[in-house]
């Protein structure tokens, strides 16, 4: 459906001895490692999603003015300026909150909620902005004459890999009342 470019197997191993200087960290502490990894991951999910959300809006910006209508531009229409309007709101938001984020990893500082929320709002955004701008483009946005289609289906994804959505909401709930116990 989406990500054509990216390439997913499987791989299978059997009666495989790794060496001791090998290993990632130390013995015991695979986990944190891994949700460390994933907070990471979910930053980087978060600001393609924004990129993807921004690109979206972008197209839909330029094809509202470009494209005419009872004589006049359909970016005109009230109707149409208000969902750009709620559709840069949306990017903005996300962008902020993934910034916000990567900010507190920067800074060495706990970012795991922080990731959690920062995935949950740019994807959610990116669904969101893509499927207006598809809207937007009415017809020809259902096309693959422009991109807008192909944003769509590559923002679903973002809300399924590095946890879906609803783990998302688990991890920051959890963290959220482990925190006001």
């Amino acid at each position: 459906m989406g990500l054509h470019c990216d390439t997913v197997s499987q791989i299978h191993f059997e009666d495989v001895e790794v060496s001791g200087d090998r290993l990632v960290g130390a013995v015991g502490q695979g986990l944190p490692i891994a949700l460390a990894a994933l907070d990471s991951g979910r930053l980087g999910i978060a600001a393609a999603a924004t990129g993807l959300a921004q690109g979206a809006l972008d197209l839909a910006v330029s094809y509202a003015k470009d494209r005419v209508q009872f004589g006049r531009p359909i970016a005109d229409n009230q109707g149409l300026a208000f969902l750009l309007a709620d559709m840069e709101a949306a990017v903005m938001s996300a962008r902020a909150t993934y910034l916000h984020a990567a900010r507190l990893k920067d800074a060495g500082r706990p970012v795991g909620r922080a990731a959690s929320v920062a995935k949950l709002i740019a994807t959610d955004a990116a669904m969101r902005v893509t499927t207006d701008a598809v809207q937007v483009l009415g017809g020809a946005g259902y096309t693959t004459d422009f991109p807008a289609e192909r944003y769509m289906r590559e923002a679903k994804v973002t809300q399924i890999f590095e946890g879906t959505n609803q783990i998302q909401r688990l991890v920051i709930s959890r963290d959220l009342l482990k925190e006001t116990s």
